[in-house]
């Protein structure tokens, strides 16, 4: 039990709070509205002045809700504790005033453990106080009391909901990283291999050759072998002590393979123009693992497609892919809330100093568009 609240007591702040931005504003501009509504219109409203004063203040604290979130409840909380000590034991609580509970949601979810505790004590206090000074019977104390506790619950929830999704995105950006590292050491090591042979070839040669050749064939294939024996030692680490293999990767040339009829699902047209000859095996690879997910995410997700289009091109700096489909765009997953086989696309882009983006077409369908440099590497 003590190692359960001192883990409590210890929980840090959600990373990356939303923030402050229009809808905030926005929301204590109709709050502040609806208080002094409710102060015009209300007629069993007492002390309606400072009822109105003292909703439109407090509505203020909304905007430091996520990044304040224990000062805001100390704040709107212990500001109505000396108010009735001024109007003679009557509280000042508008309807309006129910606004309170995004600051007891904003504390369970974006507080740390030790401003929830505190958070939820001041908070429990004052109901207490208030039933104390105006007890408004079992029901309606009940009531309160469960309006509460189902608040900070939903934001306990949704802070662990978020939480997990963040560890499911870590995860699929450090799949990505692996298969990134495979191909980056399928295919240098195979070029490598390769190198190390014409080294042993030439040393196998060296009594009809220069000295300074037999030197340089020596260190080349020392490199050689160094290369290699570090490359295995950290694929071996990424696999999980799997055996790592020497064969080449994907290449750019292997877009031809996703062509074809769809057969039940939609058909598959290639199309490559530019100079790819000389990409590096880094970048083919990470073109073909682009081009492969989107046609598996059009397949799945396109409803009432008839056509993947597949466009690559190269020019002297750069190479563009684009894979779109003529599906339904509306059915379709929307950009703002991107599937973890997106995010694994975006992050092995970014790895390699490229980009890509996915959105809906202007007219009907969806697209992928990626962008990666020749050189394989940011500018």
């Amino acid at each position: 039990m003590r190692g359960l609240i001192r883990s409590v007591w210890d929980e840090p702040r959600p990373p990356n709070p939303a923030p402050r931005g229009w809808r905030d504003w926005a929301l204590v501009a109709v709050l502040v509205a609806v208080a002094v509504l409710e102060g015009a219109l209300r007629p069993d409203l007492p002390w309606r002045a400072l009822s109105v004063i003292v909703t439109v203040g407090l509505a203020t604290t909304l905007l430091w809700r996520r990044s304040r979130p224990l000062l805001m409840i100390v704040i709107a909380f212990g500001a109505m504790t000396p108010v009735p000590l001024l109007t003679g034991g009557y509280s000042p609580e508008t309807y309006t005033m129910a606004f309170l509970l995004l600051l007891a949601y904003s504390l369970f979810r974006w507080g740390s453990g030790r401003d929830a505790v505190i958070g939820s004590t001041i908070i429990l206090v004052k109901i207490c106080f208030s039933m104390v000074s105006d007890y408004p019977g079992p029901s309606d104390a009940v009531g309160g009391v469960a309006v509460v506790f189902l608040v900070g619950a939903l934001g306990v929830a949704f802070r662990y909901r978020a939480k997990a999704r963040m560890r499911e995105l870590d995860q699929v950006k450090l799949l990505e990283r692996e298969q990134l590292a495979r191909d980056l050491h399928d295919t240098i090591a195979h070029h490598v291999s390769a190198m190390a042979i014409r080294a042993q070839a030439g040393l196998a040669t060296s009594t009809s050759r220069p000295s300074a050749a037999t030197e340089a064939l020596q260190v080349i294939e020392a490199e050689a072998a160094r290369a290699l024996a570090e490359m295995s030692a950290m694929v071996r680490v990424l696999r999980r002590d799997q055996p790592a293999g020497l064969a080449p990767g994907r290449r750019v040339t292997d877009l031809q393979q996703l062509a074809g009829p769809g057969g039940s699902g939609p058909s598959v047209d290639v199309e490559i123009s530019g100079d790819i000859d000389d990409l590096p095996p880094s970048v083919g690879a990470a073109i073909y693992r682009l081009a492969q997910e989107s046609v598996t995410n059009a397949r799945r997700h396109a409803r009432h497609a008839t056509r993947i289009q597949v466009r690559l091109t190269a020019d002297d700096t750069s190479v563009h892919l684009r894979v779109s489909d003529d599906g339904d765009g509306s059915l379709i997953r929307p950009a703002a809330s991107p599937g973890y086989g997106l995010i694994g696309m975006i992050e092995r882009a970014d790895l390699l100093g490229g980009t890509c983006v996915a959105g809906p077409n202007p007219d009907r369908g969806w697209s992928v568009t990626a962008v990666l440099p020749r050189t394989g590497s940011a500018p």
